[in-house]
């Protein structure tokens, strides 16, 4: 009892510190919220709630993420406050959300002028930079050294090496077997195409090591941001200095190739990091920790969202053996035209039109990313209230997506939904919108549609647990149980010509 009671007398002051110390915020937080504009115009502020002291309403925003339904709280917010914008505190920053198709449209619109990329301080913990550069900064850098590597021109010669790289997947890790988990299968098979297209890594046993730390970087960066021993959080603040560490010698060694053209410049995403100056002659990094720090968030931006998408995708093609059969129809066609050994190209890609479908309508049922964090550059006003300078600002995919408004019937697996002109505009935004659409967008199309056309083509699969497993996000989206199926190879004689 003494114990107790002495560790109580040290804690209850922790806490009452933090309490106060989250209440000073509030108040110097709303002072700045509550000024007027400078027109005078005397505009409320988004109505909504903070929630709790410290963490805000975050639980209830994981909570409902984690049981599968995200939308829930949006949806619950806006109808309780207004089905335009609300306010709430998020990863213990106060936010205001723009929900629906004109908030998407507001914020993608204005982007660099009205709004800027924004991550919380405690997403910064995990994804640090070296040179301190504002997350704004590091988005226009970014505009800049990624459209060379991953536009459409530069990825059609990394068609071949992504079909290749797919077929030893499937080679290694499907064939001969009765049954896989397809999470966790597929998250390999992504992060290891990430990692030799993106740093040349063809090794996998490097691969398979540096996966372990990748994980818990994906598991906590978007978690509760409480930086205590074995919390999510700290772990993946550990995970990631670690990773970056790593990356360090494996691009001071790149450097060494390049410099006695072992390598060539174009060789990947790292070379192109190492060479890339601007129209100036400007080089935009030189320290090997600046180049760190860029390629940890890329791989998790291709690794995570682009794995759960694939998953998703198979978990539908089970439930729905029509799309599965159309799909099936499409690829055949392709493979029929290649000779026995021939790789897969550029065009073969864009001919998987109902493919694509099928994968747009698995991600907007199941958007590989729920949103994102932006901020005010300047005071505006948004469907009639006002919006501080500085403030925070949420965009969330799942506001529209699963909406009867933009999408009747949203419950219902529908690809047609993307013939002819697809959705209405900012309604369907599983890449981000505007001047910050994810640059990988392209990338991710043709993983998602290679890995289709190698899985349909050698196999149809049974899901081994309920049709109502459930979906969760933790923060990307994936089954509580793995999506375990069983496979029932198909003959593969007649596909060649």
């Amino acid at each position: 009892m003494d114990l107790f009671f002495s560790v109580s007398m040290l804690i209850l002051p922790v806490v009452v510190l933090f309490v106060s110390l989250y209440s000073l915020k509030l108040f110097l937080s709303n002072r700045t919220r509550s000024s007027t504009p400078t027109d005078g115009v005397n505009l409320q502020l988004p109505p909504g709630s903070n929630g709790w002291p410290i963490i805000g309403e975050g639980f209830e925003f994981l909570r409902t993420a984690r049981r599968g339904v995200p939308e829930k709280f949006f949806h619950d917010r806006t109808r309780k406050y207004s089905s335009e914008t609300f306010s709430t505190s998020l990863l213990g920053e106060p936010v205001t959300v723009m929900g629906g198709a004109a908030g998407n449209k507001f914020l993608f619109s204005n982007e660099y002028t009205l709004i800027s990329a924004w991550w919380p301080p405690s997403v910064r913990k995990i994804f640090p930079t070296s040179h301190q550069a504002t997350v704004q900064e590091e988005s226009k850098k970014l505009r800049k050294l990624y459209p060379q590597f991953l536009k459409p021109e530069a990825l059609q010669r990394y068609v071949g090496v992504m079909d290749s790289m797919t077929k030893r997947h499937f080679n290694t890790n499907w064939d001969n077997k009765e049954e896989v988990n397809v999470h966790s299968i597929v998250k390999n098979f992504s992060f290891s195409l990430g990692c030799r297209l993106f740093l040349s890594i063809d090794d996998q046993a490097l691969v398979d090591e540096l996966l372990e730390p990748f994980n818990i970087v994906a598991d906590g960066f978007l978690n509760l941001p409480i930086d205590l021993p074995g919390t999510p959080f700290n772990r993946a603040i550990k995970a990631s200095k670690s990773l970056r560490n790593e990356f360090v010698s494996i691009i001071k060694q790149r450097k060494i190739d390049l410099a006695e053209k072992k390598v060539s410049p174009t060789e990947d995403m790292l070379s192109h990091f190492i060479h890339f100056r601007d129209d100036t002659g400007y080089k935009y990094m030189n320290n090997e920790m600046d180049i760190a720090d860029m390629v940890l968030p890329l791989l998790i931006a291709g690794h995570d969202t682009t794995s759960a998408a694939i998953t998703t995708i198979v978990k539908y093609l089970a439930e729905l053996p029509d799309v599965y059969n159309e799909v099936l129809r499409e690829q055949t066609e392709i493979a029929k035209s290649k000779g026995p050994g021939e790789l897969l190209t550029w065009d073969d890609t864009r001919k998987m039109k109902y493919s694509w479908n099928v994968a747009c309508e698995a991600m907007r049922l199941v958007p590989p990313l729920q949103g994102a964090f932006k901020q005010a550059m300047t005071d505006f006003t948004y469907a009639g209230y006002f919006i501080p300078k500085g403030n925070k600002l949420y965009w969330s995919a799942v506001s529209t997506q699963r909406n009867p408004e933009y999408f009747p019937n949203p419950e219902k697996f529908d690809p047609s939904r993307f013939e002819g002109k697809g959705p209405a505009p900012y309604t369907f935004l599983p890449f981000g919108g505007g001047p910050g659409m994810c640059p990988g967008k392209e990338f991710a199309r043709l993983e998602m549609l290679v890995f289709m056309h190698h899985l349909v083509t050698r196999y149809k699969w049974e899901k081994l647990v309920p049709r109502d497993d459930k979906l969760v996000y933790k923060p990307f989206p994936f089954p509580t149980k793995g999506l375990p199926i069983r496979l029932h190879p198909r003959p593969q004689q007649h596909l060649y010509n």
